[in-house]
């Protein structure tokens, strides 16, 4: 023990002291003693802790495709700043992998697209760490995957990036956590149980708080269809159908941005299923999400007309029939392996998925159109079951609607699909209904003056039937606004000519206006569109840029990591 008029003397010295001065002084004087522990008394920090983090800095990283998982990992950083922790923000699209061996603590905040795939702009980093044999034996980490339980692949991406860290080495500190589209308050708790996790072996008097609010929540919109028109001629197979919807609140999007809508099941199919169980309609169900009546459940509500596998496997557990590991309509479920009553019924009501909402690419202009009124463009699908002709759910639903009718939808920005600046130039590959978003990038530069160059490659089955937006964008070209227009129907010529041979014919220009600075974007169906489109786009870069086929990858991947090669495919 000191003598009291050391102590004061102590008092005196270290009255004035800054936290860092404090700090020093502790370790000075349990040096003098030998290494004996001496802890000094530290001014408070304004924390939700009893304690300090003496973690200096962790990384949290996003992979994004639309955007979502960097304004969460945004607000994420800004709650671990606020308990002392020094967060580094890192997009994927721009970290180098070889870092990695690095780190010390390494977070993940990730999406899932399309079937199971990792956002395009964080597939490098992905391939990255599964390609290659890196040792991050010092590395701790955790996960936080997005997604949509309504989709097979749910949060697959997170899931395979967890699993990939593990593998090579890395210590995992917090479990997986996947989260569904409403993931504010679940991805609230993960930051907490980060912060906990990276604090765990210095003192186990944190604080059980409440978990922050997130406010990431979609901005739901409600309109009235004022036009809806199909754009093919009466002599083509297809439906494309130009729909408006007018609203009486202001809209915001940007060019590139989607319309999300949920559709609602057919009522004929409803009632047969009410029908087939012997269930009350108007019974009112409690599910995790939403309560209703059964009839307003099945038709607003759950995925009837689809069931992933693990639901199908659900049933076959309440109902006690053995179904092989199949994709089927609750329907046709419910005719092949019957409930035993109404009661059974009501159980496999529970297990349900919610109904996935439906994403269509906008194509208007908030310039051009106005904030009260939004345009999509829409392909009735169709395809045959035993000879039956059925139409996709939500185009079957949209195709439906009747000048009039009300909707709700909801906007879904797109990240990396968006107009580079006003002055750059564009070029556009978009058959069928990949034309909806170019239509939205050319009226906004048309209407905002754009001085940039605008080339649009389309292409469909017949010209007389299928060449939707024509008259609008021969507008555009006599105006000016449309620098070049290269069309190419596959039906009007006996050797199918399709919109990556009119790329291949014009690969010089093409790669002249790459070099000078331009942004390309594709927007169409997946396969084979896309993959054959830049195929033929790394030929064109070899063949007039003299690189080697690794060479051209890179040249494209480049493009790609700086936003100036998009795709929307689907």
């Amino acid at each position: 023990m000191l003598s009291e008029n050391k102590l004061n003397v102590l008092k005196q010295i270290s009255g004035d002291f800054s936290r860092d001065e404090a700090i020093w002084a502790s370790g000075y004087l349990a040096g003098l003693a030998g290494g004996t522990l001496l802890t000094a008394t530290l001014p408070p920090t304004h924390t939700n802790t009893l304690i300090q983090s003496v973690v200096k800095k962790i990384t949290l990283a996003y992979g994004t495709e639309t955007g979502n998982s960097k304004k969460l990992a945004t607000v994420l950083a800004g709650i671990i700043k606020k308990k002392g922790i020094q967060v580094k923000l890192a997009d994927l699209s721009q970290y180098k992998p070889k870092d990695l061996g690095k780190e010390e603590f390494f977070f993940v905040i990730i999406s899932t697209q399309g079937e199971g795939e990792p956002p395009a702009l964080a597939r490098k980093f992905y391939n990255y760490i599964h390609e290659n044999e890196i040792d991050l034996s010092n590395l701790k980490f955790g996960v936080l995957a997005l997604g949509d339980s309504s989709y097979p692949q749910f949060c697959k991406t997170g899931e395979e990036v967890d699993d990939r860290f593990e593998i090579i080495g890395a210590q995992r500190i917090i479990p997986l956590k996947k989260c569904d589209i409403d993931y504010e308050q679940e991805a609230a708790q993960w930051i907490e149980h980060v912060f906990e996790a990276v604090n765990k072996r210095t003192d186990n008097r944190i604080q059980k708080s409440s978990a922050p609010k997130v406010s990431t929540g979609r901005k739901r919109y409600k309109g009235k269809v004022s036009s809806i028109i199909n754009l093919n001629d009466i002599t083509s197979e297809k439906e494309t159908y130009h729909i408006e919807i007018e609203t009486d609140e202001a809209i915001v999007y940007q060019p590139g941005a989607a319309l999300g809508i949920v559709p609602f099941n057919s009522k004929a199919t409803v009632d047969e299923i009410i029908t087939l169980t012997g269930v009350d309609p108007k019974k009112k169900i409690e599910t995790a999400k939403i309560t209703d009546s059964v009839e307003g459940l099945l038709q607003k509500y759950l995925n009837i007309s689809y069931l992933l596998k693990s639901v199908v496997a659900q049933y076959a557990k309440i109902t006690g029939h053995s179904i092989p590991e199949v994709r089927l309509s609750l329907l046709d479920l419910l005719r092949i392996y019957p409930v035993k009553n109404a009661g059974e019924f009501e159980e496999v009501i529970q297990v349900l998925t919610g109904q996935a909402p439906r994403l269509y690419s906008i194509s208007s202009s908030l310039e051009a159109h106005g904030e009260n009124e939004i345009h999509i463009t829409v392909a009735k699908s169709e395809f045959f079951i035993d000879h039956q002709k059925n139409n996709g759910l939500c185009s079957g639903f949209l195709s439906e609607f009747n000048a009039g009718e009300e909707m709700e939808f909801y906007i879904q920005e797109a990240g990396h699909f968006k107009l580079p600046e006003p002055d750059k130039d564009i070029i556009m590959i978009g058959p069928g209904t990949g034309i909806a978003p170019f239509r939205s990038f050319l009226w906004e530069r048309d209407a905002a003056g754009a001085e940039g160059r605008n080339w649009l490659f389309f292409g469909d089955r017949n010209f007389v039937s299928d060449f939707l937006y024509q008259a609008e964008l021969q507008d555009f070209l006599k105006t000016g606004s449309l620098t070049h227009l290269d069309l190419a129907f596959s039906r009007d010529t006996a050797d199918k000519i399709y919109v990556q041979h009119k790329l291949e014919q014009k690969g010089q220009e093409v790669f002249h206006w790459l070099e000078g600075g331009a942004s390309l974007y594709v927007c169409g169906a997946k396969e084979p569109m896309s993959l054959d489109v830049e195929q033929t786009l790394l030929t064109i870069i070899q063949n007039e840029g003299k690189r080697s086929q690794e060479e051209a990858l890179h040249y494209l991947e480049e493009l790609e990591l700086s936003g100036r090669y998009a795709k929307d495919v689907y």
